[in-house]
């Protein structure tokens, strides 16, 4: 059996608070020794700057291979040809490529209206230089029309170029190994690695998932709401649940794992160290 890859992924901060505060936590999930970090990017270019820098910082501080996301909606292809020269130039070989949501009042779409778009225009512009990484929704992307749509959307990133996925976070196992088996189905073996989203505090999960068509789990929601603001309680059972999510994705199968760390350190690495992800 192969080994499983894990990784983390950050957001660019804001403050010089902020900066310090990532610097830390990266620090002590390199310890970790993931496979990589990426880091999260705006539409538009509304962070690009940010998370260069923070690409940069991050690889250079961790030593760990770390991946920024590109999103190409609302952005021309010199823009977007400017940006993987810099990324290049820069020591970065990893991508996470994405189509992003365009900018609040901007109304040019730009050139680049899916991501497959963008991952044939990086392989086109750096061959091989970059391993690209894809978004994919076992549980549907929440502005698809369907599932066989979305699916061929999928497909299409594959086939453009891209080496893996990462999918959405979710709370069901089966929804995560239907899509893959249908993937498997239509000739796609490329990775798909979960993605892991802890759980500490409920208000902000239940907000993320309205937002992205994640689905919680109606026992799962009654049960954290059952909590209140009874934080410790909603940490510990969202420490159970995603420590026992993960070890059945990685018994039954899953290359690995990609956790959302929301820039903190224990509630990932908690559930690491719960999996020992160093016998993996």
């Amino acid at each position: 059996m192969s080994k499983k890859s894990f990784s983390f992924e950050f957001f660019p901060p804001k403050t010089d608070k902020g900066i310090e505060k990532l610097k830390t936590v990266s620090q002590e999930l390199a310890e970790l020794n993931p496979e990589f970090f990426s880091v999260t990017y705006g539409a538009g270019g509304s962070t690009q700057n940010c998370t260069l820098d923070t690409v940069i910082d991050m690889q250079k501080n961790s030593g760990i291979e770390t991946a920024p996301h590109l999103s190409c909606i609302g952005s021309s292809e010199t823009q977007i040809r400017d940006i993987l020269t810099t990324y290049k130039n820069s020591g970065v070989k990893r991508i996470v490529a994405l189509r992003g949501d365009l900018p609040s009042g901007m109304q040019d779409i730009g050139e680049f209206h899916y991501a497959n778009e963008l991952v044939a225009f990086i392989r086109q512009e750096t061959g091989d230089h970059f391993h690209i990484e894809v978004a994919a929704y076992p549980e549907m992307h929440p502005q698809a029309t369907n599932f066989d749509t979305d699916l061929q959307h999928f497909v299409g990133k594959i086939k453009a170029g891209a080496n893996s996925a990462i999918t959405q976070y979710f709370y069901n196992n089966d929804a995560y190994f239907r899509f893959v088996d249908n993937c498997a189905a239509l000739g796609i073996d490329a990775p798909i690695i979960p993605g892991i989203m802890p759980i500490t505090n409920f208000t902000q999960l239940a907000r993320f998932s309205d937002a992205t068509g994640a689905e919680i789990p109606r026992w799962l929601r009654k049960r954290l709401e059952g909590y209140g603001d009874d934080l410790e309680s909603i940490q510990k059972l969202g420490q159970d649940v995603v420590t026992e999510l993960c070890t059945k994705l990685i018994e039954q199968g899953a290359p690995g794992l990609h956790f959302y760390s929301m820039n903190r350190t224990d509630p990932s690495r908690t559930i690491c160290q719960a999996l020992d992800l160093s016998s993996l």
